[in-house]
């Protein structure tokens, strides 16, 4: 079966996220993949780059670049066991989920971590080998979020602008650049502001696309989708 790793930045297991979440698993569950969940909240996990994410000696205890750092621990196998258990989910899985609620035009800060501390160098990327040649070239990802704004305020003349705007650095600038192919994102606009049917709309067109999902096409990864 497909390996499905759906990383989760939600801190009420009761919300709209939480139940999307928890669609996704029994979903992909029914259909024989094999899903794993890392609950960012609820593992604590650390969003900040730092000193501890390296076992033993520095490279250049004279001067710290984490970039460098990390990227020769990884080479020499001392990143700390949190990261390491964190890439060998993103290794084993065939598909990535990341399910939040958009915080200021972006992720929250936990999965912002996330991926500054999980894709190092030479695990994801290793240029020139970016983009189409990223080291997760054979991956899926997808994102799934919820926003606080309508529809209307995030269309291309909205107050907000296009939403393909704000999905440019975590579509294209993470992912596409670590060679991962993007399915189209998945989006619930202002639930909070929406009637308890719409909300149940919401997940049952979340559970029918998670149906059908393997056989969709990746975007195009190009300027041309998020700027036309």
């Amino acid at each position: 079966g497909r390996k499905v790793l759906i990383v989760y930045a939600h801190q009420e297991p009761k919300s709209l996220n939480g139940s999307l979440k928890s669609i996704a698993v029994e979903e992909l569950s029914k259909q024989g993949c094999n899903v794993t969940v890392s609950d960012l909240y609820a593992m604590q996990f650390e969003p900040r780059a730092t000193r501890n994410d390296i076992v033993g000696c520095l490279h250049n205890s004279e001067e710290f670049n984490y970039g460098v750092e990390t990227w020769e621990a990884y080479k020499r196998g001392g990143l700390s066991r949190d990261l390491v258990e964190e890439q060998k989910k993103v290794q084993e899985a065939d598909l990535l989920i990341f399910q939040f609620p958009l915080y200021w035009f972006s992720m929250p800060a936990i999965m912002k971590g996330w991926m500054d501390r999980v894709l190092v160098q030479g695990f994801a990327h290793e240029f020139p080998n970016c983009y189409d040649s990223g080291l997760l070239k054979d991956k899926l990802a997808l994102f799934s979020f919820t926003t606080g704004g309508s529809r209307e305020m995030y269309a291309k003349g909205g107050i907000s602008g296009d939403i393909r705007y704000l999905l440019w650095p975590m579509q294209h600038g993470i992912m596409h650049f670590c060679g991962v192919k993007v399915l189209a994102p998945h989006i619930c606009f202002a639930p909070e502001y929406v009637s308890e049917e719409k909300r149940k709309e919401m997940l049952t067109a979340w559970a029918q696309r998670l149906k059908t999902l393997w056989n969709e096409e990746p975007i195009n990864c190009s300027p041309e989708w998020y700027f036309k």
